[in-house]
């Protein structure tokens, strides 16, 4: 993916006392910064989510209107466009790659908006699940800088029910004697397509299924929704990045 651009942060302490050499913050933004600088929106990435992810919302008429915001979407670390295990150098790449955390990517996220653009303040900070939680962490961590926060089906705390879940895909994905603790020459593919059958099973209500919403989507039986959309969507991911994301969460 090219249609980003990258902010350098050089060797970027970490909250839990490592540290993130060569770090960098992968960005896109959309619509025009008035030369007030009063209409800047931040919009982070959610889990195995990426600029592209957010466009639904962005743009002419949308609710991130572009003819009247600058919108700015920083990617999250270990999102693989960002400072991630699968472009991270030795000897910090793969499994070895720093945790990192919600503080940690908004004071990346401050250091761009205030360093390259020059922004003061921000008229929103948005975000969906993952990005719900960087969007509270916005608000806590700068509330003099931030003017609103909408934060969408996310939370400011990861509840226990929510750990489950994650220490469950978790277990799915290095379960496969291919992922080789994270060294793995090929892709763990079976561990991915068992993570995606778990992730498939939490991350829509019950009511979708229910309701045979998958239909609309285009699938004409539950197994085609859970491979076409849940195990082709995760085919493409690193491993070692999905798991560096699932630790921030």
């Amino acid at each position: 993916m090219t249609d980003h651009e990258l902010f350098e942060l050089g060797d970027f302490p970490l909250q839990h006392g490592d540290l993130l050499s060569g770090a960098r913050l992968a960005y896109r933004t959309y619509g025009r910064l008035s030369s007030d600088k009063s209409n800047a929106i931040v919009f982070p990435t959610w889990f195995a989510g990426t600029h592209e992810s957010n466009e639904w919302l962005i743009g002419e008429g949308k609710a991130l209107d572009t003819e009247r915001y600058f919108v700015i979407v920083p990617n999250l670390f270990g999102n693989g466009l960002s400072s991630s295990p699968s472009n991270t150098p030795p000897p910090r790449d793969r499994a070895r790659f720093p945790r990192t955390t919600m503080y940690d990517n908004v004071r990346a996220q401050h250091r761009l908006v205030t360093e390259r653009f020059g922004i003061t303040r921000l008229a929103l900070v948005v975000g969906a699940s993952m990005g719900a939680g960087q969007a509270y962490q916005w608000a806590v961590s700068h509330p003099a800088m931030v003017e609103r926060v909408a934060p969408i089906v996310g939370s400011s705390h990861t509840s226990p029910h929510n750990q489950v879940f994650l220490k469950g895909i978790r277990a799915a994905l290095t379960a496969d004697a291919a992922f080789d603790g994270g060294d793995y020459a090929e892709p763990p593919r079976t561990g991915l397509r068992a993570f995606a059958r778990v992730y498939a099973g939490w991350g829509l209500s019950q009511a979708f299924y229910w309701q045979r919403r998958y239909e609309q989507l285009g699938f004409a039986t539950l197994e085609d929704f859970i491979t076409g959309f849940w195990e082709d969507g995760f085919a493409g991911w690193d491993a070692n990045d999905l798991l560096a994301q699932i630790w921030t969460w």
